[in-house]
């Protein structure tokens, strides 16, 4: 047994209570890795949210989506009815270039686009500024997650739990690195110190990835700590940032302020900082999958490269179509409009699960989730897992926490989870579906 109260085993049996949970052992099944198909990984074949989709389409989800309300996947509302929100376009002219192989960095001018928000941003008054060759574009998060992993040199890297389901795959993928878990503590909100930090990199750590805002329990870390962080970071160790959610920011009163770690780097080609951001979350695009890495040239050089036999670059038209997006002051309203809107939204669920009786330990500063504590419940829903199966029943989808504790080398029994009595709940659909969803939850404890 760990400090932590961890346990490090895989042989660990089903409880007598796991065994009369339908859901529980689904969960197993799918986790063990042992199937009848030789060429097949089958713990690839499913993750995170994607399971839970699964589990949803076997009670009727994809037969007609518009009767559920799906507060499990991770992506905003798309529809052209937030009030200030600039409107997207519906039809895209495809242009010559469009129909031909685009270059697997992306093109050059949605590069020099996407360099010129960060430097308005991020670098005024800054000696160092971005060029177009500190960017690559690349075909959503999951791609340019892949991509940095292939270009990573032998290492310890740090992560942090609980995290992002998919960096589960990325960290399991690749054997170039060694993938190093850190608890955080639920105790203390779940916050990365620079005292973190320093520890991860006393112990030989010299890759740290993290989420910022943070994925899934919707907790920003801002200047002047994140400035702290980065200092110690400096010349020791690559700091990779996924930033996806550093527009939705409600700690600045909705001012439209992007929270980024651009704002703190000295030199754009020595900081060895990567910052990965896309249309996907705060331009409310996920079917676009165009998304961005920026960092050192030396880094992108390389990043730019693997996409040849990674992924193959991101859809020309779409990235086109992009660089209007970007003008800095358009953003800067966007996000305003971003932030009033989703604050809204988050206030008005946390008042509902509130008013049903959760307890919420740590109000969201960021993002568009709630990380949701299960364990005042009473026995039978009172963990990620049950109580997601409850919620199919009412046509609710959820994500249990278990996912978010990630476990890419499959070292420990994820059943001694912290996260097991969690769901992270989004707040991103519209507030029609969130009533819908939070309905269905009420009918769960009325029960």
């Amino acid at each position: 047994m760990s400090s932590s109260g961890r346990k490090f085993s895989v042989s660990k049996g089903p409880s007598a209570s796991e065994l009369n949970s339908k859901i529980h052992r689904q969960f197993r099944n799918a986790h063990e890795g042992h199937r009848p198909h030789a060429g097949l990984d089958p713990s690839r074949a499913s993750t995170g949210v994607v399971w839970c989709t699964e589990r949803a389409t076997e009670h009727g989800f994809q037969d007609d989506p518009t009767e559920w309300a799906n507060l499990g996947q991770g992506a905003p509302e798309v529809d052209d009815d937030i009030e200030g929100s600039f409107e997207r376009p519906k039809t895209i002219d495809v242009s010559m270039a469009g129909r031909e192989y685009g270059p697997t960095a992306g093109i050059k001018p949605l590069r020099a686009a996407i360099a010129n928000l960060y430097n308005a941003h991020h670098r005024q008054g800054k000696d160092s500024k971005y060029s177009w060759e500190n960017v690559a574009v690349v075909p959503g998060g999951r791609a340019g997650l892949i991509r940095i992993a292939a270009v990573l040199n032998n290492a310890y890297l740090g992560f942090f739990i609980p995290d992002y389901t998919a960096y589960n795959e990325m960290l399991g993928l690749f054997k170039n690195f060694a993938a190093i878990p850190s608890p955080l503590s639920e105790a203390d909100g779940y916050h990365i110190h620079p005292e973190k930090i320093a520890d991860e990199i006393a112990r030989g750590t010299s890759v740290i990835l993290t989420s910022n805002p943070r994925n899934p329990t919707g907790q920003v870390v801002k200047n002047p700590e994140l400035a702290q962080i980065q200092d110690l970071c400096r010349d020791r160790t690559t700091l990779i940032m996924d930033e996806f959610y550093g527009g939705y920011n409600y700690t600045s009163n909705c001012d439209g302020t992007t929270v980024s770690a651009a704002e703190n780097i000295i030199d754009v080609d020595e900081d060895d900082v990567l910052l990965i951001d896309g249309l996907t979350k705060r331009f409310r695009l996920p079917g676009w999958r165009v998304a961005w890495i920026v960092g050192p040239k030396e880094f992108i050089k390389a990043i730019g490269s693997c996409g040849s036999y990674l992924d193959g670059g991101t859809n020309v038209p779409f990235q086109e179509a992009a660089i209007p997006m970007l003008e800095p002051t358009k953003v800067l309203n966007e996000m305003k409009a971003l932030q009033t809107h989703f604050r809204n939204k988050r206030d008005y669920v946390l008042g509902r699960l509130k008013d049903l009786g959760f307890k919420i330990n740590n109000i969201p500063d960021s993002t568009f989730y709630i990380w949701l504590d299960l364990s005042g419940l009473p026995a039978g829903i009172n963990d990620g897992l049950n109580f997601f199966q409850k919620c199919l029943e009412q046509k609710v989808i959820v994500v249990p926490g278990i996912f978010f504790d990630l476990n890419p080398a499959k070292r420990r029994d994820l059943f001694d989870s912290p996260c097991h009595h969690f769901i992270r709940l989004s707040y991103g659909p519209t507030m029609k579906t969130l009533k819908k969803g939070l309905d269905g939850i009420e009918r769960i404890l009325k029960k």
